[in-house]
């Protein structure tokens, strides 16, 4: 059995459906959420989805300590203080995958508009906030949650992950390949998630005109 993944913020959208798609693939998942009866909430609904899955809802604190990898899906109004409040929790070794957008919708703007980040991007300013030794990597920006919780959808796109060590980039890689139809890109060091980050505006933008849950595909590879 594969180690277990931690996911911050899966009683949301994003993290339930990486949630039931990893269970899916036989990855035990231990949900996180600030309330831990959501938390229970969403571990319950995701069993029932995936009989088969392996799944435990805890508090944000607890759930960080049981897995080496945890992947932190909360909205861009909510990540500093998720991450303030996991600083107790991670410790060193572990990798802190962020899918963090900056969208305007944060401060009651647009979702098809990004806000500036001072360190960057969502990923360097978890990079900066995250406890010494926890290592950031920056990915799942442009997957439809919509598409990910609907278990009979074939998916098939390509995921773009950033991050300065390339052991902690494909240990993240071979996280995501379990989940059938996701196929990771290597896009580079951390600095460059400032750009894959605007990609879920671009592509929330061409969702609503074209009424779709469209991804990205990297060609020539």
């Amino acid at each position: 059995m594969p180690p277990p993944v931690c996911i911050v913020g899966a009683s949301g959208a994003l993290g339930f459906g990486l949630a039931v798609r990893w269970g899916r693939a036989g990855v035990p998942v231990v949900i996180g959420s600030r309330d831990p009866g959501r938390a229970r909430e969403a571990a319950d609904r995701a069993r029932a989805a995936v009989p088969e899955g392996s799944f435990e809802g805890l508090r944000n604190e607890e759930a960080a300590t049981r897995a080496d990898v945890v992947v932190l899906c909360v909205p861009f109004r909510n990540q500093s203080e998720t991450l303030t409040n996991l600083g107790g929790a991670l410790r060193e070794g572990q990798i802190l995958v962020d899918a963090t957008a900056p969208l305007a919708a944060a401060i009651s703007g647009k979702a098809t508009r990004t806000v500036g980040v001072w360190q960057g991007s969502a990923a360097q300013q978890a990079e900066e906030m995250a406890p010494d030794g926890v290592r950031v990597v920056s990915a799942l920006h442009t997957v439809s949650a919509t598409l990910l919780r609907d278990l009979d959808h074939t998916l098939d796109e390509d995921v773009l992950v950033c991050g300065d060590r390339r052991a902690d980039k494909a240990v993240v890689i071979e996280l995501i390949d379990r989940i059938d139809g996701l196929r990771c890109v290597d896009a580079g060091r951390l600095e460059m998630a400032r750009i894959a980050e605007q990609l879920t505006a671009l592509l929330i933008s061409i969702n609503v005109r074209n009424k779709v849950h469209a991804g990205i595909r990297i060609t020539g590879l």
